[in-house]
């Protein structure tokens, strides 16, 4: 009877092992031009059609289920986390619309509708790039995030038009890639201060919890080092823990990005130059995102005029060579799709993501097997096809 119960037991505790299963939180952040409630109402509308099927295309998938879901070990929860950051903007935006009222009586009629038009695109896309502007916003999104860590939850982030400049913004700033010893070494401050930090290391951290005691970022893309006495730097040093937890993602709560309708190497494109300090961050940052399997995908509709390639999908041994940095190991990736065939014309492409959410769905599982093929060998392209081929769409 003993040996009974004991096995009952047994197979209870594994039953529940079995089912216990890490939720993953699909975090959803709009774009430009949804200041008001109607835009706000459209897009959340939008939302909620489109998440059950990025769910099902990502638990129906044979690869999507062993790599992403991990044979079970995650889930893909079943509700949506929005993000709404539209109405920071408002004001700003009525204050231009207010001025571009006053040259409608002396403007030709096509001259105001175009820069109508580029006021309604354009604006919250220059908005928000300005620092004091996205600074909140990434504190709202870090909140989001750490209220879903708390639940136990991991997240993937979703950008849509401007919002990949915040997805980009966040894991720039609040993922933890930095070491502090490099970091010290590397800027201007004194021997003094960089030996202390050499005999007091601490656990990698982020720009943000740089950036609240020790550091300022530039508007020219520089990293400075806060003026100060020798005995206010140790003080504030000792403290960058502290800093880290409050202000940087959790290790492996990201498990990736998908940017999609984005415009975001038109808006970013000084990153490419050498001497804009940031960029030594980014590869810093993309090392990371490899090494700690976690993915970045850029997906757009090949008519959408907004949606930017984000350049040549390279591999992690190219990566290694372009920016100089040994990546071990080989876990996540990154990659670009913006070949995938809406059935939209160039003009209706951007916002039609949501009605096409079948298409859209299978473009992004789609996305993340090419991505995973186009860097990994256990994967044979041969296979992978076929796993295209079950969405069928176009490759």
């Amino acid at each position: 009877m003993k040996k009974i119960f004991l096995m009952l037991i047994s197979f209870f505790i594994l039953q529940t092992t079995c089912f216990a299963q890490t939720g993953i939180s699909f975090v959803y952040i709009n774009g430009s031009n949804n200041n008001d409630a109607k835009m706000k109402n459209w897009y959340e509308n939008g939302v909620r059609h489109l998440h059950p099927y990025l769910k099902n295309e990502f638990e129906q998938n044979p690869f999507t289920q062993k790599y992403f879901l991990k044979n079970g070990k995650y889930s893909i929860n079943e509700k949506p986390t929005i993000f709404f950051w539209g109405y920071k903007s408002q004001e700003d935006l009525d204050f231009v619309e207010r001025n571009l009222a006053i040259s409608k009586s002396f403007s030709t009629w096509l001259a105001y509708q175009i820069r109508y038009a580029l006021t309604c695109f354009l604006h919250d896309a220059i908005w928000v790039q300005k620092y004091h502007n996205m600074l909140p916003i990434v504190d709202d999104l870090h909140a989001t995030v750490k209220a879903e860590a708390k639940k136990g939850n991991k997240v993937v982030l979703y950008g849509y038009s401007a919002g990949s400049f915040i997805t980009y913004e966040y894991l720039l700033t609040r993922l933890p890639y930095i070491n502090a010893v490099d970091f010290f070494n590397q800027v201007d401050v004194p021997k003094e201060d960089k030996d202390f930090v050499d005999k007091h290391p601490m656990k990698n951290t982020c720009m943000a919890a740089l950036g609240q005691e020790l550091a300022v970022f530039s508007a020219a893309g520089h990293i400075v080092p806060n003026d100060q006495d020798e005995a206010l730097f140790k003080k504030d040093y000792m403290d960058l823990d502290n800093l880290t937890d409050k202000y940087c993602v959790p290790d492996h709560t990201v498990k990736g990005i998908v940017n999609f309708a984005s415009p975001l190497v038109l808006f970013y494109s000084d990153l490419s130059d050498p001497s804009y300090q940031i960029t030594y961050y980014n590869r810093l940052l993309f090392k990371y995102i490899i090494e700690n399997d976690m993915f970045w995908l850029t997906v757009n509709y090949r008519a959408d005029p907004l949606g930017f390639p984000g350049g040549r999908n390279l591999t992690i041994e190219e990566m290694e060579e372009v920016t100089n940095l040994d990546i071990e190991p080989h876990a996540g990736f990154i990659y670009d799709q913006s070949d995938t065939w809406g059935r939209n014309s160039a003009l209706a492409t951007h916002t039609s993501y949501w009605a096409t959410r079948r298409i859209f769905s299978r473009a992004v599982v789609r996305a993340y097997i090419n991505g995973y093929k186009h860097n990994y060998d256990d994967f044979k392209p041969d296979t992978v096809k076929k796993y295209v081929k079950k969405l069928n769409i176009k490759p």
